[in-house]
Protein backbone atom coordinates (compact mmCIF):
# COMPACT_ATOMS: atom_id res chain seq x y z
CA UNK A 1 0.00 0.00 0.00
CA UNK A 2 1.30 3.63 -1.42
CA UNK A 3 2.16 5.47 1.89
CA UNK A 4 1.53 9.69 1.47
CA UNK A 5 3.72 11.61 3.04
CA UNK A 6 1.47 14.49 3.31
CA UNK A 7 3.33 16.54 5.67
CA UNK A 8 6.59 16.58 3.14
CA UNK A 9 3.98 17.18 0.48
CA UNK A 10 2.97 20.48 1.71
CA UNK A 11 6.70 21.90 1.15
CA UNK A 12 6.19 21.13 -2.73
CA UNK A 13 4.45 23.23 -5.28
CA UNK A 14 1.73 20.95 -6.91
CA UNK A 15 1.05 19.33 -9.79
CA UNK A 16 4.13 16.80 -9.39
CA UNK A 17 4.34 13.24 -9.60
CA UNK A 18 5.38 10.81 -6.84
CA UNK A 19 6.96 7.47 -7.43
CA UNK A 20 6.87 5.09 -4.59
CA UNK A 21 10.48 3.49 -5.14
CA UNK A 22 9.32 0.43 -2.95
CA UNK A 23 6.72 -0.88 -4.92
CA UNK A 24 8.71 -0.59 -8.63
CA UNK A 25 11.41 -2.65 -6.52
CA UNK A 26 8.90 -5.17 -5.32
CA UNK A 27 7.75 -5.38 -8.81
CA UNK A 28 11.20 -6.00 -10.69
CA UNK A 29 11.75 -8.58 -7.65
CA UNK A 30 8.46 -10.91 -8.70
CA UNK A 31 9.62 -10.06 -12.05
CA UNK A 32 13.19 -11.47 -11.19
CA UNK A 33 11.84 -14.24 -9.78
CA UNK A 34 9.75 -15.66 -12.36
CA UNK A 35 11.95 -15.83 -15.00
CA UNK A 36 15.42 -16.44 -13.33
CA UNK A 37 14.40 -19.97 -13.53
CA UNK A 38 13.72 -19.91 -17.29
CA UNK A 39 17.12 -18.65 -18.66
CA UNK A 40 15.69 -18.16 -22.49
CA UNK A 41 13.08 -15.33 -21.35
CA UNK A 42 13.90 -12.12 -21.71
CA UNK A 43 11.97 -8.78 -20.39
CA UNK A 44 12.95 -5.50 -22.04
CA UNK A 45 11.15 -2.62 -20.35
CA UNK A 46 9.42 0.07 -22.46
CA UNK A 47 10.41 2.69 -22.45
CA UNK A 48 7.48 4.61 -24.07
CA UNK A 49 5.82 4.08 -20.69
CA UNK A 50 7.65 6.04 -18.62
CA UNK A 51 11.10 7.35 -19.32
CA UNK A 52 11.83 9.40 -16.00
CA UNK A 53 15.62 9.28 -15.80
CA UNK A 54 15.76 7.65 -12.10
CA UNK A 55 13.02 4.85 -12.99
CA UNK A 56 15.06 3.51 -16.08
CA UNK A 57 18.13 3.87 -13.92
CA UNK A 58 16.45 1.57 -11.34
CA UNK A 59 15.31 -1.03 -14.01
CA UNK A 60 18.71 -1.25 -15.56
CA UNK A 61 20.35 -1.93 -12.47
CA UNK A 62 17.55 -4.81 -12.35
CA UNK A 63 19.20 -5.93 -16.00
CA UNK A 64 16.38 -5.57 -17.59
CA UNK A 65 16.61 -4.91 -21.88
CA UNK A 66 14.97 -2.02 -23.16
CA UNK A 67 12.71 -1.84 -25.60
CA UNK A 68 12.34 1.55 -27.68
CA UNK A 69 11.00 3.05 -30.29
CA UNK A 70 12.16 6.15 -31.16
CA UNK A 71 16.08 7.55 -31.02
CA UNK A 72 15.76 9.41 -28.25
CA UNK A 73 14.66 6.78 -26.48
CA UNK A 74 17.50 4.63 -27.33
CA UNK A 75 19.79 7.70 -26.15
CA UNK A 76 17.60 7.60 -23.35
CA UNK A 77 18.21 4.50 -22.20
CA UNK A 78 21.85 3.88 -23.06
CA UNK A 79 22.54 7.25 -20.49
CA UNK A 80 20.36 5.22 -17.84
CA UNK A 81 23.02 2.13 -17.82
CA UNK A 82 20.93 0.01 -20.17
CA UNK A 83 23.29 -2.61 -21.93
CA UNK A 84 23.24 -2.02 -25.85
CA UNK A 85 22.59 -5.46 -26.90
CA UNK A 86 19.98 -5.76 -24.42
CA UNK A 87 17.69 -2.90 -26.58
CA UNK A 88 15.19 -3.69 -29.25
CA UNK A 89 14.21 -1.18 -31.69
CA UNK A 90 10.54 -1.07 -32.83
CA UNK A 91 8.42 1.63 -34.68
CA UNK A 92 6.86 2.08 -38.50
CA UNK A 93 8.85 5.45 -38.97
CA UNK A 94 13.04 4.99 -38.27
CA UNK A 95 14.26 8.30 -39.46
CA UNK A 96 17.89 7.67 -40.78
CA UNK A 97 19.15 9.30 -38.10
CA UNK A 98 17.26 6.82 -35.68
CA UNK A 99 19.15 4.25 -37.35
CA UNK A 100 22.58 5.03 -37.46
CA UNK A 101 21.93 5.83 -33.50
CA UNK A 102 21.14 2.41 -33.23
CA UNK A 103 23.82 0.62 -34.95
CA UNK A 104 26.26 3.24 -33.40
CA UNK A 105 24.52 1.01 -29.97
CA UNK A 106 24.87 -1.98 -31.28
CA UNK A 107 21.84 -2.75 -30.59
CA UNK A 108 20.28 -6.29 -30.34
CA UNK A 109 18.00 -6.03 -33.24
CA UNK A 110 15.49 -3.84 -35.16
CA UNK A 111 12.11 -4.77 -35.26
CA UNK A 112 11.16 -4.30 -39.28
CA UNK A 113 7.71 -3.47 -40.14
CA UNK A 114 8.18 -3.10 -43.82
CA UNK A 115 10.18 -3.67 -46.99
CA UNK A 116 11.36 -0.28 -47.81
CA UNK A 117 12.49 0.20 -44.31
CA UNK A 118 14.51 -2.91 -44.60
CA UNK A 119 16.09 -2.14 -47.38
CA UNK A 120 16.96 1.41 -45.69
CA UNK A 121 18.66 -0.37 -42.51
CA UNK A 122 20.83 -2.20 -45.39
CA UNK A 123 21.74 1.02 -46.63
CA UNK A 124 22.77 2.68 -43.85
CA UNK A 125 24.22 -0.53 -42.53
CA UNK A 126 26.43 -0.80 -45.45
CA UNK A 127 27.71 2.85 -45.18
CA UNK A 128 28.84 2.55 -41.64
CA UNK A 129 30.04 -1.14 -42.04
CA UNK A 130 28.00 -2.96 -39.86
CA UNK A 131 25.84 -5.82 -40.00
CA UNK A 132 22.26 -5.02 -38.82
CA UNK A 133 20.37 -7.77 -36.64
CA UNK A 134 16.37 -7.21 -37.64
CA UNK A 135 13.74 -9.68 -36.86
CA UNK A 136 10.17 -9.32 -39.04
CA UNK A 137 7.17 -7.66 -37.11
CA UNK A 138 4.70 -9.85 -37.60
CA UNK A 139 0.41 -8.75 -37.69
CA UNK A 140 -0.98 -11.83 -36.46
CA UNK A 141 -4.72 -10.26 -37.16
CA UNK A 142 -5.49 -11.58 -32.90
CA UNK A 143 -7.70 -9.16 -31.30
CA UNK A 144 -6.40 -8.04 -27.88
CA UNK A 145 -9.86 -6.89 -26.58
CA UNK A 146 -8.68 -3.88 -25.29
CA UNK A 147 -9.09 -0.08 -26.30
CA UNK A 148 -9.24 0.61 -29.76
CA UNK A 149 -6.44 3.11 -29.56
CA UNK A 150 -4.56 0.51 -28.30
CA UNK A 151 -5.48 -2.20 -30.13
CA UNK A 152 -2.45 -2.89 -32.51
CA UNK A 153 -2.56 -6.45 -33.99
CA UNK A 154 -4.98 -6.52 -36.59
CA UNK A 155 -5.14 -6.18 -40.34
CA UNK A 156 -6.71 -3.21 -40.80
CA UNK A 157 -3.61 -1.19 -38.80
CA UNK A 158 -0.68 0.44 -39.77
CA UNK A 159 1.63 -2.07 -37.52
CA UNK A 160 3.96 -5.02 -39.20
CA UNK A 161 3.92 -7.28 -42.25
CA UNK A 162 1.30 -9.35 -43.11
CA UNK A 163 1.56 -12.85 -42.23
CA UNK A 164 1.32 -13.60 -46.02
CA UNK A 165 3.72 -11.76 -46.78
CA UNK A 166 6.34 -13.18 -44.05
CA UNK A 167 8.25 -15.51 -45.98
CA UNK A 168 8.77 -13.43 -49.05
CA UNK A 169 10.00 -10.29 -46.64
CA UNK A 170 12.39 -12.94 -44.93
CA UNK A 171 14.10 -14.62 -47.97
CA UNK A 172 14.46 -10.76 -48.84
CA UNK A 173 16.13 -10.34 -46.02
CA UNK A 174 18.46 -13.14 -46.51
CA UNK A 175 19.42 -11.92 -49.85
CA UNK A 176 21.00 -8.53 -48.79
CA UNK A 177 24.32 -8.14 -47.90
CA UNK A 178 24.25 -5.55 -44.34
CA UNK A 179 21.42 -7.29 -42.64
CA UNK A 180 21.01 -10.43 -40.53
CA UNK A 181 17.47 -12.50 -39.97
CA UNK A 182 17.28 -13.18 -36.38
CA UNK A 183 13.83 -13.70 -35.83
CA UNK A 184 9.86 -12.77 -34.95
CA UNK A 185 7.98 -9.58 -33.12
CA UNK A 186 4.69 -9.64 -32.33
CA UNK A 187 2.59 -6.94 -30.31
CA UNK A 188 -0.65 -6.69 -30.56
CA UNK A 189 -2.08 -4.28 -27.97
CA UNK A 190 -1.80 -2.74 -24.43
CA UNK A 191 -3.79 -2.85 -21.35
CA UNK A 192 -4.72 -6.79 -21.70
CA UNK A 193 -6.47 -8.30 -19.02
CA UNK A 194 -7.98 -10.96 -20.95
CA UNK A 195 -4.93 -13.72 -20.97
CA UNK A 196 -6.68 -15.87 -23.27
CA UNK A 197 -5.88 -13.34 -25.92
CA UNK A 198 -2.27 -14.36 -25.44
CA UNK A 199 -3.15 -18.29 -26.06
CA UNK A 200 -4.08 -17.04 -28.98
CA UNK A 201 -1.44 -15.26 -30.08
CA UNK A 202 1.08 -18.73 -29.17
CA UNK A 203 -0.92 -20.60 -31.50
CA UNK A 204 -0.88 -18.46 -34.07
CA UNK A 205 2.85 -18.43 -33.53
CA UNK A 206 3.10 -21.61 -33.43
CA UNK A 207 1.66 -21.95 -36.71
CA UNK A 208 4.15 -19.40 -38.12
CA UNK A 209 7.02 -21.62 -37.12
CA UNK A 210 5.69 -24.34 -38.39
CA UNK A 211 5.02 -22.33 -41.63
CA UNK A 212 8.98 -21.38 -41.23
CA UNK A 213 10.32 -24.70 -40.61
CA UNK A 214 8.84 -25.57 -44.04
CA UNK A 215 10.83 -23.28 -45.63
CA UNK A 216 13.99 -24.20 -43.59
CA UNK A 217 14.01 -21.07 -42.50
CA UNK A 218 16.22 -20.77 -38.86
CA UNK A 219 14.53 -18.31 -36.04
CA UNK A 220 16.31 -17.48 -33.25
CA UNK A 221 14.40 -15.32 -31.13
CA UNK A 222 10.89 -14.90 -30.60
CA UNK A 223 9.71 -11.76 -29.09
CA UNK A 224 5.84 -11.80 -28.07
CA UNK A 225 5.95 -7.41 -27.32
CA UNK A 226 4.17 -6.58 -24.30
CA UNK A 227 0.61 -5.75 -22.91
CA UNK A 228 -0.11 -7.01 -19.92
CA UNK A 229 -2.82 -4.42 -18.29
CA UNK A 230 -3.02 -3.59 -14.55
CA UNK A 231 -5.96 -3.08 -11.94
CA UNK A 232 -6.71 0.78 -12.06
CA UNK A 233 -9.56 0.51 -9.37
CA UNK A 234 -8.08 -1.49 -6.56
CA UNK A 235 -3.72 -0.22 -6.95
CA UNK A 236 -3.78 -1.12 -3.25
CA UNK A 237 -5.16 -4.55 -3.49
CA UNK A 238 -3.32 -5.65 -6.49
CA UNK A 239 -0.02 -3.49 -6.78
CA UNK A 240 1.59 -6.22 -8.91
CA UNK A 241 0.29 -8.18 -11.70
CA UNK A 242 -0.03 -11.84 -12.40
CA UNK A 243 3.39 -12.29 -13.67
CA UNK A 244 3.42 -15.89 -12.77
CA UNK A 245 0.45 -16.86 -14.52
CA UNK A 246 1.88 -14.58 -17.58
CA UNK A 247 4.77 -15.88 -18.22
CA UNK A 248 3.79 -19.65 -17.41
CA UNK A 249 0.87 -18.78 -20.35
CA UNK A 250 3.80 -18.71 -22.60
CA UNK A 251 5.88 -21.63 -21.74
CA UNK A 252 3.01 -23.94 -21.98
CA UNK A 253 1.46 -22.75 -25.16
CA UNK A 254 4.46 -21.37 -27.39
CA UNK A 255 5.79 -24.09 -29.03
CA UNK A 256 9.41 -23.11 -28.69
CA UNK A 257 12.48 -24.82 -30.82
CA UNK A 258 15.61 -25.66 -29.47
CA UNK A 259 17.63 -22.65 -28.53
CA UNK A 260 14.86 -20.05 -29.16
CA UNK A 261 15.09 -17.10 -26.69
CA UNK A 262 11.94 -15.47 -25.84
CA UNK A 263 11.71 -11.81 -25.79
CA UNK A 264 8.83 -9.55 -23.62
CA UNK A 265 8.28 -5.84 -23.77
CA UNK A 266 6.70 -5.30 -20.35
CA UNK A 267 6.23 -1.42 -19.66
CA UNK A 268 2.56 -0.31 -18.05
CA UNK A 269 2.83 -3.42 -15.84
CA UNK A 270 6.20 -2.72 -14.75
CA UNK A 271 6.03 0.89 -13.44
CA UNK A 272 2.06 1.51 -13.60
CA UNK A 273 1.06 1.30 -10.01
CA UNK A 274 4.20 3.23 -8.48
CA UNK A 275 2.98 6.30 -10.03
CA UNK A 276 0.62 8.52 -8.90
CA UNK A 277 -0.15 12.37 -9.73
CA UNK A 278 -0.59 14.85 -6.75
CA UNK A 279 -3.05 18.03 -7.51
CA UNK A 280 -4.10 20.35 -5.04
CA UNK A 281 -7.76 21.18 -4.92
CA UNK A 282 -8.24 24.78 -6.16
CA UNK A 283 -11.79 24.98 -5.54
CA UNK A 284 -15.00 23.46 -5.05
CA UNK A 285 -17.55 24.25 -6.94
CA UNK A 286 -21.37 24.00 -6.64
CA UNK A 287 -23.31 23.87 -9.79
CA UNK A 288 -27.30 22.93 -10.08
CA UNK A 289 -26.93 19.53 -10.24
CA UNK A 290 -23.58 18.48 -9.22
CA UNK A 291 -20.70 19.36 -7.52
CA UNK A 292 -16.86 20.26 -8.66
CA UNK A 293 -13.71 19.81 -6.97
CA UNK A 294 -11.50 21.53 -9.44
CA UNK A 295 -7.49 20.41 -9.01
CA UNK A 296 -4.42 22.29 -10.56
CA UNK A 297 -3.61 19.14 -12.42
CA UNK A 298 -5.30 18.57 -15.89
CA UNK A 299 -4.89 16.82 -18.94
CA UNK A 300 -1.51 18.65 -19.74
CA UNK A 301 -0.42 16.84 -16.48
CA UNK A 302 -1.82 12.91 -17.31
CA UNK A 303 -3.74 12.98 -20.81
CA UNK A 304 -5.27 9.27 -20.60
CA UNK A 305 -8.53 10.20 -19.07
CA UNK A 306 -9.09 12.72 -22.05
CA UNK A 307 -7.80 10.82 -24.71
CA UNK A 308 -8.61 7.05 -23.67
CA UNK A 309 -12.20 7.84 -21.52
CA UNK A 310 -9.76 5.96 -18.61
CA UNK A 311 -10.67 6.38 -15.15
CA UNK A 312 -7.98 6.41 -12.67
CA UNK A 313 -8.63 5.97 -9.14
CA UNK A 314 -9.15 8.89 -6.79
CA UNK A 315 -8.18 10.13 -3.51
CA UNK A 316 -8.45 12.56 -1.24
CA UNK A 317 -5.35 12.20 0.76
CA UNK A 318 -5.37 15.10 2.91
CA UNK A 319 -8.62 13.70 3.99
CA UNK A 320 -7.15 10.14 5.20
CA UNK A 321 -4.40 11.79 6.59
CA UNK A 322 -6.80 13.86 8.87
CA UNK A 323 -8.11 10.29 10.58
CA UNK A 324 -11.45 12.34 10.58
CA UNK A 325 -15.14 11.47 9.95
CA UNK A 326 -16.20 13.21 7.58
CA UNK A 327 -19.11 12.48 5.07
CA UNK A 328 -19.19 11.42 1.65
CA UNK A 329 -19.82 13.48 -1.48
CA UNK A 330 -20.19 13.01 -4.96
CA UNK A 331 -18.11 14.93 -7.27
CA UNK A 332 -16.93 15.75 -10.93
CA UNK A 333 -13.23 15.63 -10.72
CA UNK A 334 -11.84 18.31 -12.86
CA UNK A 335 -8.64 20.29 -14.03
CA UNK A 336 -8.38 24.01 -14.78
CA UNK A 337 -7.63 23.72 -18.85
CA UNK A 338 -10.09 25.58 -20.50
CA UNK A 339 -11.82 22.42 -22.32
CA UNK A 340 -14.68 20.52 -21.66
CA UNK A 341 -11.95 17.34 -22.07
CA UNK A 342 -10.34 18.25 -19.18
CA UNK A 343 -12.07 15.84 -16.64
CA UNK A 344 -10.55 12.90 -14.74
CA UNK A 345 -13.48 11.61 -13.59
CA UNK A 346 -17.23 12.06 -12.69
CA UNK A 347 -19.50 10.88 -10.33
CA UNK A 348 -16.33 10.35 -7.87
CA UNK A 349 -17.16 9.44 -4.48
CA UNK A 350 -15.08 11.49 -1.93
CA UNK A 351 -14.79 12.77 1.30
CA UNK A 352 -16.13 16.00 1.68
CA UNK A 353 -13.50 17.98 0.13
CA UNK A 354 -12.03 21.23 0.76
CA UNK A 355 -9.41 23.81 -0.77
CA UNK A 356 -5.73 23.35 -0.55
CA UNK A 357 -6.58 19.18 -0.25
CA UNK A 358 -4.09 16.80 -1.84
CA UNK A 359 -6.20 14.52 -4.55
CA UNK A 360 -4.14 11.73 -6.16
CA UNK A 361 -4.64 10.13 -8.95
CA UNK A 362 -3.63 6.93 -8.87
CA UNK A 363 -1.53 3.99 -11.31
CA UNK A 364 -0.63 6.92 -13.07
CA UNK A 365 3.26 5.83 -13.34
CA UNK A 366 2.83 4.47 -16.96
CA UNK A 367 1.78 6.93 -19.84
CA UNK A 368 1.74 9.73 -17.33
CA UNK A 369 4.62 12.25 -16.75
CA UNK A 370 6.13 10.78 -20.23
CA UNK A 371 2.83 12.11 -21.92
CA UNK A 372 2.87 15.78 -20.02
CA UNK A 373 2.72 18.49 -22.06
CA UNK A 374 3.36 22.44 -22.05
CA UNK A 375 -0.08 23.11 -23.74
CA UNK A 376 -1.19 26.17 -22.39
CA UNK A 377 2.30 27.69 -21.59
CA UNK A 378 2.17 24.87 -18.60
CA UNK A 379 5.01 24.05 -16.69
CA UNK A 380 5.89 20.16 -17.10
CA UNK A 381 5.49 18.55 -13.28
CA UNK A 382 8.37 17.37 -11.37
CA UNK A 383 9.19 13.94 -10.19
CA UNK A 384 9.33 12.92 -5.95
CA UNK A 385 10.30 10.10 -4.90
CA UNK A 386 9.43 8.24 -1.87
CA UNK A 387 13.30 7.13 -0.97
CA UNK A 388 14.27 10.89 -1.02
CA UNK A 389 11.51 13.36 -0.12
CA UNK A 390 12.27 14.23 3.08
CA UNK A 391 15.67 15.68 1.96
CA UNK A 392 13.85 17.64 -0.19
CA UNK A 393 14.82 21.54 0.78
CA UNK A 394 12.17 24.40 -0.55
CA UNK A 395 13.90 27.31 -1.29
Amino acid sequence: MTHFPIQDFSKLSTPFYYYDIGCLLKTLQVIEDETKGRPNFHVHYAVKANANPRILQIIAQHGLGADCVSGGEILAASEAGFVGNKIVYAGVGKSDWEIRTALEKGIHSFNVESLPELDVINQIAGEMGKCAHVAFRINPNVDAHTHAKITTGLNEYKFGIAMEDMVTAIQHAQELGNVKYTGLHFHIGSQILDLSVYVSLCNRINELQNILESEGIVTDNINVGGGLGIDYDNPDGNPIPDFEQYFELFEKHLQLRNGQQLHFELGRSVVAQCGSLIARTLYVKEGHSKKFVIVDAGFTELIRPAMYGSHHYTENISAQASNSESRTEIYDVVGPICESSDVFSTGESLPETHRGDFIAFRSAGAYGEVMASTYYCRKLPVAVYSDSISRIRVS
